[in-house]
């Protein structure tokens, strides 16, 4: 069964190019020119990734990021025709977008980055250990079942979260570099996005930790990288 790819842009041109580029390696692209018709195109096909462009006309990419990130944990894609600051990937991390990259697009790159996303958004990898799992009376991470729970109330990662999370969890207790993060985490592609580390660990605390300010489960390891504690 080939892999499903939504597109979800409004510019014509753009749109074609992609479904032609996707297509041409492989995929079974389906597409949409405004956030509804991507919505009611995901709900219909259940892809295995979305590209969405932020500035859609009606409701915006963000809107539509939010909305499937409610129903689905299908990576997301988003496109950006400017650079972004650091608040503006939160935020996007914060509706549930998995990676950003801006227009227009690197044929090379656009391709690592949907394989990357892809590759991590599998539920088994053959290289994954299975049963791992961290509990205590606060938090509880089944890496196997790919369930996060607080407080006993089930918490909603995205795929890039997940793996992030479960990478601490599998190396409980030891330091992990920004670089064995980034290749474990985002792959090889991604070697030279030092930042990405502390941006995804800075989200994910405030979805797990009691306090994201005063962080319990991921320690800073300053200049090094983090170490995940338990209590």
């Amino acid at each position: 069964m080939s892999t499903k790819v939504l597109i979800i842009e409004d510019d014509m041109e753009m749109n074609r190019l992609l479904q032609l580029d996707l297509t041409h390696h492989g995929y079974e692209v389906m597409t949409a020119t405004t956030g509804l018709d991507g919505l009611r195109l995901f709900h219909e096909t259940r892809p295995d990734l979305v590209v969405l462009d932020v500035a859609l006309p009606g409701m915006n990419g963000m809107t539509v990021c939010q909305r499937i990130r409610e129903l689905s944990n299908v990576p997301i894609l988003i496109m950006t025709a400017h650079a972004i600051t650091e608040e503006e990937m939160a935020e996007g991390l914060n509706l549930g977008a998995d990676e950003y990259m801006i227009k227009p697009l690197r044929n090379l790159e656009f391709h690592a980055r949907v394989n990357a996303l892809l590759r991590r958004a599998q539920l088994h990898s053959d290289t994954a250990p299975k049963a791992v799992r961290y509990a205590d009376d606060y938090l509880v991470v089944d890496v196997d079942s790919r369930r996060v729970t607080i407080d006993n109330k089930e918490v909603r990662l995205t795929p890039t979260e997940f793996k992030l999370l479960a990478t601490f969890v599998r190396h409980k207790g030891q330091v992990l570099t920004f670089q064995q993060l980034l290749e474990q985490v985002w792959g090889y592609e991604y070697n030279t996005e030092h930042h990405y580390p502390r941006i995804y660990v800075s989200h994910l605390r405030r979805k797990i930790e009691p306090d994201a300010k005063n962080p319990t489960y991921i320690q800073n390891e300053y200049g090094v990288g983090y170490r995940f504690i338990g209590k």
